[in-house]
């Protein structure tokens, strides 16, 4: 569901680039993902399958923008004027106008943006010893992905309080986020090169940092949360979706899960998992691939625990891409959506 205040401002490179992958088509964006390395292709991918319902004004913005963006790139010395000038021309002078102004307005820094593109390890080094509100402002700001990799390599005391106040942060004063900007780029200056009331943190944004953190990371996060605010830790769980929980989809949901998945990575993922999780699957299994699936388990022998959850969050990938495209439905914390005859 599309949020009514969302703009092309708002949005993050990485979601703009997602909604631009999915509108060119698979034959095209294949082959942009082709020329990206692989954490690239990992990232953009887990965007595309976050990405719900959108408004087509939406997709619209992000088209114009690129198409502003890429004139401008293409026109050497020229710059916005040349912009201008092959926008006017295609499009006329008030159109133009709006998309400029957009691409003027997409183009002033974000807080923190000069952290997009930072060395996890360094940025870890340097904010570690940040009190803890500091940290969760930093992270709450910042793509998920480096947020998730600065949050695992925190203390598990201090990964819980963070986490806590990320999921309760609500709106924090400008003045305070640029203060701490300007305090971090300082402190910073010699490993990385170099507005309005923010509405930054809540669940959503912790939610997004633990689903692309490793398991044990998530565990020992929502077990610290637990002890520290059960509210807050229940209701994180009941906007995940974990590997276990694959037990409460329908029958048919599963099946259609099963034929987006790689053998192998469905053989580890079931490595150490409880009896009820190993029957739902091998019961939507024809008998001949519940034979195989089984045989392909026992001539694996033990396998390293990084290897079974790498392929459960493959599995849960799949899981939350089929929902995102409406081909499957998840119920969440006992919700029970109720049939009309």
């Amino acid at each position: 569901m599309t949020s009514p205040a969302l703009t092309t401002t708002s949005m993050t490179g990485l979601r703009k680039a997602a909604i631009l992958l999915v509108r060119m088509g698979k034959e095209y964006s294949t082959r942009v993902l082709a020329s990206m390395n692989e954490s690239e292709v990992e990232e953009l991918s887990a965007e595309i399958a976050r990405l719900g319902k959108l408004e087509p004004e939406v997709v619209g913005d992000v088209i114009d923008e690129f198409y502003a963006m890429a004139t401008t790139k293409h026109a050497g010395a020229g710059g916005m004027a040349y912009a201008r000038e092959l926008l006017e021309a295609s499009l006329g002078t008030e159109r133009a106008q709006l998309i400029l102004d957009r691409l003027q307005a997409s183009m002033t820094d974000m807080p923190f943006n000069f952290l997009s593109h930072a060395d996890p390890r360094q940025l870890l080094s340097y904010v570690q010893y940040e009190h803890p509100q500091t940290i969760a402002l930093v992270l709450a700001h910042i793509p998920s992905a480096l947020a998730s990799s600065i949050l695992s390599g925190l203390a598990p005391e201090v990964q819980s309080d963070v986490a806590h106040r990320i999921a309760v942060m609500d709106r924090t004063s400008p003045d305070v986020i640029r203060q701490v900007e300007l305090a971090l780029q300082r402190k910073l200056s010699t490993v990385l090169q170099p507005d309005e009331l923010s509405t930054v943190g809540g669940l959503q944004p912790l939610v997004d940092i633990i689903n692309r953190a490793d398991r044990t990371t998530e565990r020992l996060i929502l077990e610290a949360l637990e002890a520290r605010s059960p509210e807050i830790a229940e209701e994180i769980r009941r906007r995940m979706f974990m590997f276990e929980d694959i037990v409460n989809l329908d029958d048919r949901s599963v099946q259609l899960v099963l034929r987006q998945v790689e053998p192998a990575d469905l053989a580890t993922a079931l490595k150490g998992v409880n009896e009820e999780v190993r029957n739902k699957v091998t019961s939507n299994l024809s008998e001949r691939g519940r034979e195989n699936l089984l045989e392909e388990m026992d001539l694996m022998g033990p396998v390293k625990v990084r290897m079974v959850e790498e392929s459960q969050q493959k599995i849960v990938s799949v899981i939350r891409s089929l929902e995102d495209s409406g081909q499957i439905e998840i119920q969440r914390g006992g919700e029970v959506d109720e049939l009309i005859a």
